[in-house]
C-alpha cells in the first residue's frame, strides 16, 4: 500500500512538473525562477523533453516535404542527427557551469541542464505540427514554412537566455555576456577533446606500429 501511494505521488510530480513546463513558456520570468528556487522542476520531465526533441528531429527527417527537406537515406547517419542535438547541450551545460561557477552563479549542473531543457520545449512543440504543415504548403509558400521554423528556434534561444538568468539570479546584461563567453567555452571544450582524441590516435597508431616491427622481426 505504501509503495503504492509513493508511485502514485511520483506519477503525480511528474505531471505537475511537465504541465508548468508549459507554464515556463507563457510565463517564463516567474517560471525558470520557481523551476529551481521553488524546485518545481523536474529531472524526469527535463529528460522527457529532451527525448522528445530527439523523436521531432529524427521524425522531421523523415516525414517533411521533399521541398524542404531533401535526404539521401543510404548517406543518413541517424546517431550524426542525434548528436547534432545532445553533445552541443552537453557542452552547453558543462561550459556555462563552469564559467558561472566561478563567477556567482547559483545553479547547479543538473539545474543548467533542466532548464536548459524545459526551455527547448517549443521545438518539439511546434515541430510536429510543421511536419504536417510542410506536407500542404506549395512551393510558393515555403518561406512561411522557414520562417515558423526560425521564430521557434529564436523563441527558444531567448528562453535558454531567460532561463539563465533566472537560476544563477543574474541581470539581463551579466547573462548575455555569460551566454557569449559559454558559447566560446563551448568552442574551447570541443579544440580540447580534438586534440586529445588526436594524441590518443597517434599514441595509438605509435604502439600498433611497434607491436608490427616487433612481429616482422619475430
Amino acid at each position: 500500500m505504501l509503495a503504492s501511494l509513493k508511485k502514485k505521488e511520483t506519477y503525480t510530480r511528474y505531471f505537475k512538473s511537465f504541465k508548468f513546463a508549459f507554464y515556463c513558456m507563457t510565463h517564463p520570468l516567474d517560471g525558470y525562477w520557481d523551476l529551481t528556487h521553488e524546485k518545481r522542476g523536474s529531472l524526469a520531465v527535463a529528460n522527457t523533453i529532451l527525448i522528445l526533441t530527439l523523436v521531432a528531429r529524427i521524425t522531421s527527417l523523415q516525414f517533411t516535404s521533399f521541398i524542404f527537406n531533401q535526404v539521401y537515406w543510404p548517406e543518413v547517419n541517424i546517431f550524426l542527427y542525434l548528436g547534432s542535438i545532445v553533445f552541443p547541450l552537453a557542452l552547453w551545460v558543462v561550459g556555462n557551469w563552469a564559467l558561472t561557477t566561478l563567477f556567482d552563479g547559483k545553479a547547479r549542473l543538473p539545474q543548467i541542464y533542466m532548464a536548459t531543457c524545459y526551455a527547448m520545449l517549443p521545438y518539439p512543440l511546434f515541430q510536429f505540427p510543421l511536419i504536417i504543415f510542410s506536407n500542404v504548403v506549395t512551393v510558393n509558400e515555403a518561406e512561411f514554412y522557414s520562417m515558423i521554423n526560425v521564430i521557434v528556434l529564436v523563441f527558444c534561444a531567448i528562453y535558454i537566455v531567460v532561463a539563465m538568468m533566472q537560476i544563477h539570479e543574474y541581470t539581463m546584461s551579466k547573462t548575455i555576456l555569460f551566454t557569449a563567453f559559454s558559447i566560446f567555452a563551448m568552442l574551447v571544450i570541443v579544440f580540447i577533446l580534438l586534440l586529445f582524441f588526436s594524441m590518443i590516435s597517434q599514441g595509438i597508431a605509435y604502439f600498433v606500429s611497434i607491436v608490427r616491427e616487433i612481429l616482422f622481426r619475430i
